[in-house]
């Protein structure tokens, strides 16, 4: 840029590069390795623990901001806490915080979200943003892949759009859809597995619970974070993050614990 002005270009130029960088991602997530459903703390933990062991990761967003929760702490109040040993994710990207009793720790959220945000894109996680989950691709009695369609579809009465979903397969699927549990939930409405319904408040229980009861609720799909809670009928853990964080990471070895014997 010379004297303070910048290059010159066209809106159809701007217009096209979205374009083609937008449908290069979407092409590619058509095979996909593994869709996480929901960009929350654990969604975001278990797709950057995937990326990093390169495989093919696309996180299915329904707003159009990533970070679920991770932004707040609790009642609008934006510190963030965690407790060990979940802070050594914290120390693994970056996020500065402090002690405030013995294994206690508070962060300031809008930098744990963004870290782990950045965290997640710099290796190589693709993000899907105002796309919903419609459905599930179910063949042979295993999960293996996803049906999406834009959020806003939703908005607009039935009677005026008809707006069909694409598909995208993929290896694995993982339920990181917070409180929802909507991947599950797809598969309790045909009978396939149950949800509990989540429990009472107990901090204590709840987040050793989540982390220990992460698993592979039904071929090809893993739960993590609070769907963990809501499918198994587990204790809520109010506004802490550690067990959301440390399920994000169990699922995602357990993809590639399971990618990796089939090799």
């Amino acid at each position: 840029m010379k004297n303070g002005r910048f290059k010159r270009t066209s809106e159809a130029a701007i217009s096209k590069a979205i374009l083609e960088g937008f449908y290069r991602d979407l092409k590619e997530a058509l095979n996909a390795d593994v869709f996480v459903i929901g960009a929350g703390p654990s969604g975001l933990v278990a797709s950057y623990e995937l990326a990093k062991s390169g495989l093919k990761v696309f996180v299915i967003e329904q707003n159009n901001y990533l970070g679920g929760g991770f932004w707040l702490g609790g009642y609008f109040m934006n510190t963030v806490t965690v407790r060990y040993p979940a802070n050594e994710i914290f120390d693994e990207i970056g996020v500065s915080y402090e002690e405030v009793e013995d294994g206690l720790y508070a962060a300031y959220g809008p930098l744990a979200a963004s870290k782990l945000i950045a965290a997640a894109a710099e290796s190589g996680v693709k993000f899907l943003q105002l796309t919903f989950l419609d459905d599930l691709i179910v063949k042979d009695d295993r999960v293996s892949g996803v049906v999406i369609n834009w959020s806003t579809v939703r908005a607009l009465p039935r009677s005026i759009t008809c707006v069909d979903p694409i598909s995208l397969e993929s290896k694995f699927v993982i339920d990181a859809t917070g409180h929802d549990a909507v991947a599950v939930k797809k598969l309790a409405d045909r009978g396939l597995v149950e949800v509990k319904g989540l429990g009472a408040m107990n901090v204590n229980a709840s987040e050793d619970a989540v982390v220990e009861y992460t698993q592979e609720i039904y071929p090809g799909l893993i739960v993590c974070g609070m769907a963990v809670a809501e499918t198994f009928g587990l204790n809520r853990m109010g506004p802490t993050f550690g067990g959301m964080l440390l399920s994000g990471r169990k699922a995602a070895n357990l993809v590639i614990d399971k990618l990796a014997v089939k090799v």
